[in-house]
């Protein structure tokens, strides 16, 4: 059975860094690609980054590209988000999922746009991000 685990959210001042960790197991974590995600009330869930299997592609939606980056260490299977700079804009709760779609170790090619949300499953609990100005 397939489970992820996210942790590492909290409340920061704007400019502040964190740093969420996701921990997946049931799974060859390195054979799949990762997302995250995050979604606040009365919005749909939106596509943060993405990273294949092997690391070594990743992407971004727009507004975080050079604040924030995506990681993953495949011997411990765990996927990281480091946010740096943040702002108001990026409280949300923050999802991890893994990609349920095949070909399993990449990306979506649109991805964070588009539809991507179809290509995930296993999604975790979440953990919640709030920035204050």
């Amino acid at each position: 059975q397939v489970q992820v685990v996210e942790s590492g959210g909290g409340s920061v001042q704007a400019g502040g860094s964190l740093r969420l960790s996701c921990t997946a197991s049931g799974l060859t974590f390195g054979s799949y690609a990762m997302g995250w995600f995050r979604q606040v009330p009365g919005k749909e869930r939106e596509g943060v980054s993405c990273i294949g299997g092997s690391g070594a592609n990743t992407y971004y939606r727009d507004s975080v590209k050079g604040r924030f980056t995506i990681s993953r260490d495949n011997a411990k299977n765990t996927l990281y988000l480091q946010m740096n700079s943040l702002k108001p804009e990026d409280t949300a709760m923050y999802y991890c999922a893994v990609k349920a779609r095949l070909p399993y170790p990449y990306c979506p090619g649109s991805y964070p746009y588009g539809d991507v949300r179809t290509n995930f499953a296993y999604w975790g609990q979440g953990t919640q991000v709030t920035v204050s100005s």
